[in-house]
């Protein structure tokens, strides 16, 4: 089958040397098939002698077809960010710890890319975020979240209070550290840590999970992802909205967080025969006997 990715960025975790001897292995393996090899800026930074161009995230994402990720979950998510607008699938080299989004590994990168380039792949969707913060009735911050959509206190604030509205209905009145919106995607990030349950990424819904909320009837619940979220807040001190811990945005009394789903998506690209549940029972150790 002729191969669809001509133009193949190569991206490695930031401020991790070691992602050097792979990359560049890879890259020879790409060059040698006639395939045209891109780097972002800061991944040159490891690879300083080699000769392969170097374009802004931004640039790049205009530039190629394909992306390859070296690195960990946070490397793709900050990736999926900025590549998903462009339409440009990603495949996942996990060089970090858990690895629910990044599936290959350092060893077994080669062969299972050899295969992808070939066709044997399957496509996968994932749905991403759209937050905004709006004072006054003017919009002072938006942004896109893969993960999760996150209203939080510092170390040294008080509670954070505010309402929750769907779709323009009163849901409730919250008292917590915080309010965590995630995606199929988040669902085994912070949300799963704070309580949350586990979402199949095929799912089209999103998680409310609250943080240490002051009541126990407080509890996670799934809602549509069409549906329109609404936070207004009732009491702030030092809170702020963080959107997949890499952006983050201080909130005002009177501040209404939005939430709704992007119209894009991420494309993540596995190798044939992926399985969810088969890395949830790796990652999570399911399949270990007590």
């Amino acid at each position: 089958m002729k191969n669809s990715f001509q133009n193949i960025a190569l991206i490695g975790k930031i401020k991790s040397a070691e992602v050097a001897v792979p990359l560049l292995r890879l890259a020879e393996f790409l060059t040698a098939r006639g395939l045209n090899v891109y780097v972002d800026t800061l991944t040159a930074e490891h690879i300083k002698d080699a000769l392969y161009p170097a374009l802004p995230l931004q640039e790049l994402a205009a530039k190629v077809d394909l992306a390859v990720v070296i690195g960990g979950d946070g490397t793709m998510l900050n990736i999926a960010r900025t590549f998903s607008p462009h339409h440009i699938p990603l495949i996942g080299v996990n060089q970090g710890r858990l690895g629910f989004l990044t599936d290959l590994t350092v060893d077994n990168m080669l062969d299972n890319i050899a295969a992808m380039l070939a066709g044997e792949y399957v496509t996968e969707r994932r749905l991403l975020l759209q937050a905004s913060v709006m004072r006054a009735g003017v919009e002072v911050f938006s942004g896109l979240a893969f993960n999760e959509v996150v209203v939080h206190r510092s170390q040294i604030s008080s509670m954070v209070e505010f309402e929750v509205r769907i779709d323009g209905e009163y849901l409730y009145n919250q008292r917590a550290d915080g309010l965590i919106v995630a995606t199929p995607t988040g669902s085994t990030a912070y949300a799963m840590s704070a309580g949350g349950p586990i979402l199949h990424p095929g799912l089209e819904v999103l998680e409310l999970v609250p943080v240490c909320p002051h009541t126990l009837s407080n509890r996670p619940i799934v809602i549509n992802s069409s549906s329109v979220l609404e936070l207004l807040m009732h009491r702030t001190g030092d809170i702020r909205v963080r959107l997949d811990s890499h952006t983050s945005f201080d909130l005002q009394l009177h501040d209404t967080v939005i939430v709704t789903r992007h119209p894009g998506h991420a494309h993540l690209l596995h190798p044939v025969g992926h399985s969810y549940y088969h890395t949830l029972r790796e990652k999570l150790l399911w399949n270990q006997s007590l």
